[in-house]
């Protein structure tokens, strides 16, 4: 079992663990998290033989709190330069929420000839930003409010998502699990503020929707029909349509952030599609 750092060719410090042996299968995390959010799954994966990688988008976590860069053009080629330093092929991405779209543009741009499947969690291709053409979106407004609220209390909007809405702890019968809501916030005040500003933009406004048109490994698109911060008719439904070999699962109740919370049930599932 191993950390270290890969060095971008825009000069980035991106940090990565890599965990056991056998086919790899490499996690990207969401907004504005790490891949420590991934534990459960990286923990439950290696002890099924696999070799488990987790990447810190730049800007998150431990890795470099750069100024520029934060877009999914620059997070798929930082998964790539973390990917071609370790030497992965035959690998399976899995992604949550805006690491799905990260994952999505790699497989797209990157991932051909190493790529074997695809796991889309909570996922937020195509785009979730509401237009014309995106009818089931969510109205600019609401991520602007995410940009106010971040700039005037990061904390406490943080402190705000990870108690309510990202893990259903608002709905009647599920009180916040504090260690829970602590990791999640940890989390997000390791990263930089300006990359998770920046970042609002990158996972509501990218136009994934040519990039799940052109993948064509088997893919998994889970998702909870819960999920109070990507509503799944706009993003799961709309990707087993657009994808090519794609299979739908959906969660009756689950939230946005079941696979911490959930991870008895998805964890089996996740397992089953990649030894499919």
């Amino acid at each position: 079992m191993t950390s270290g750092f890969v060095k971008t060719h825009d000069g980035v410090e991106i940090f990565y663990k890599d965990w056991g042996t056998g086919q790899p299968i490499v996690f990207h995390h969401g907004w504005p998290l790490s891949s420590d959010d991934w534990d459960t799954q990286m923990l439950f994966f290696v002890h099924q033989g696999y070799r488990v990688v987790g990447i810190d988008r730049r800007g998150h976590g431990r890795s470099s709190q750069v100024s520029e860069g934060h877009d999914m053009d620059h997070y798929a080629a930082d998964a790539a330069a973390v990917v071609e330093h370790l030497g992965l092929q035959k690998t399976i991405h899995i992604g949550h929420s805006t690491g799905g779209g990260e994952a999505t543009r790699y497989v797209a741009r990157h991932g051909k000839g190493r790529v074997a499947k695809l796991v889309l969690v909570a996922a937020v291709p195509p785009i979730m930003v509401k237009s014309p053409n995106n009818p089931e979106g969510l109205p600019i407004e609401v991520f602007d409010g995410f940009r106010k609220s971040l700039a005037a209390n990061r904390a406490q909007f943080y402190r705000e998502v990870a108690s309510k809405p990202f893990y259903g702890f608002n709905r009647p019968g599920s009180p916040p699990l504090d260690g829970v809501v602590d990791n999640w916030w940890r989390q997000g005040m390791m990263g930089g503020a300006k990359a998770h500003y920046d970042g609002i933009k990158a996972f509501s406004e990218t136009d994934l929707t040519e990039d799940l048109k052109s993948i064509d490994v088997p893919t998994l698109c889970v998702q909870g029909d819960d999920d109070q911060i990507v509503p799944y008719k706009g993003a799961a439904e709309l990707q087993v349509r657009l994808l090519k070999n794609a299979t739908l699962k959906l969660y009756p109740g689950f939230p946005h952030g079941m696979l911490t919370t959930y991870a008895d049930t998805i964890n089996p599932d996740l397992l089953a599609f990649v030894r499919s």
